[in-house]
């Protein structure tokens, strides 16, 4: 069975949207990931970092989804990460209202023995430096590894993400990340500078307009279901990256095509999470639940026509 390496934060979140406010409930990156990743037959372990302030019913979620987490760090009297946020009313923007790191500012990641070896590698939001950490401490080069950033990082360490970026083969932004990073404002273009940088493929997260997959001159669009109910999209982008990682860990197959089948299966997952606050919606997702919505996508995006 493949090993999916998940580099990210566990976190505690406090979420307003037009619909409800929450108090503290779990968040972080790599929970998300983890969480949607779970869905997959393989391996999973999180590397990350929490105080001893993290409830134990959190982390017994993780080894519910059997998700390996000795590789969660759990720093005693330390506070666990903690972010808060105002979602305007499209929902496609936020404020920040609060951020502390607390032990995350001083996070120096161990990846566990035992995925060292592993097959894919999905480091999510973090500081590049940490990101690359992980990378040095592999003993073989992964089969694939996915990047995700965002413009916080640009702004305030880019020679660093530059150099990871170089490392990558995969690297998920949004639309208004890709045009920074590049300095393009066609995502065609930018795509193809910021493959220039050193990934393979790039993959530009457009939210309820779905997602564009770049490979040389190959590209792929892939559109996000309509939905009735949309209630809070923290964590959507990262549920996204631990379908999308997850698919190509069980499949074992990286080629464009494949790639296509996994934006899919991420925008799938996706779809989930931000009918509810947190990851309220991805604890209780059946399987079942995932195999009928696929067959959703598969009805809005499949046509006939003659040619």
């Amino acid at each position: 069975m493949n090993k999916l390496l998940i580099v990210g934060t566990v976190a505690f979140d406090a979420i307003e949207t037009p619909f409800g406010k929450t108090d503290k409930i779990l968040g972080g990156a790599a929970t998300y990931i983890g969480l949607s990743a779970s869905f997959f037959n393989l391996q999973s372990a999180i590397v990350s970092v929490v105080g001893d302030d993290f409830p134990q019913e959190h982390l017994d979620l993780l080894t519910s989804k059997n998700i390996d987490i000795s590789g969660i760090e759990i720093v005693k009297g330390g506070k666990t990460f903690f972010w808060s946020g105002l979602y305007h009313n499209d929902l496609n923007s936020r404020d920040t209202l609060v951020t502390e790191l607390n032990v995350l500012a001083d996070f120096q990641p161990k990846v566990p023995q035992n995925y060292k070896d592993a097959d894919v590698v999905m480091l999510g939001n973090l500081h590049p430096l940490v990101q690359s950490s992980v990378l040095d401490q592999l003993e073989k080069k992964p089969k694939l590894v996915v990047l995700d950033t965002m413009n916080f990082w640009m702004d305030c360490a880019l020679p660093e993400l530059l150099d990871v970026i170089k490392r990558v083969d995969v690297i998920t932004i949004n639309d208004e990340e890709a045009r920074q990073l590049s300095g393009e404002y066609s995502l065609v273009k930018a795509a193809a500078k910021i493959q220039d940088m050193g990934p393979k493929y790039v993959v530009i997260k457009k939210g309820e307009h779905g997602a564009l997959l770049f490979h040389n001159r190959e590209v792929f669009f892939a559109p996000a279901l309509p939905l009735e109910d949309v209630f809070d999209p923290t964590g959507a982008g990262d549920t996204f990256a631990g379908g999308f990682s997850g698919f190509i860990a069980q499949s074992e197959n990286i080629s464009f095509g494949n790639m296509k089948n996994a934006i899919i299966y991420g925008s799938n997952l996706a779809s989930f999470c931000v009918e509810k606050f947190g990851t309220e919606r991805m604890e209780t997702l059946s399987k079942a639940e995932v195999a009928i919505r696929l067959q959703q996508f598969k009805s809005l995006t499949q046509f006939d026509i003659e040619i």
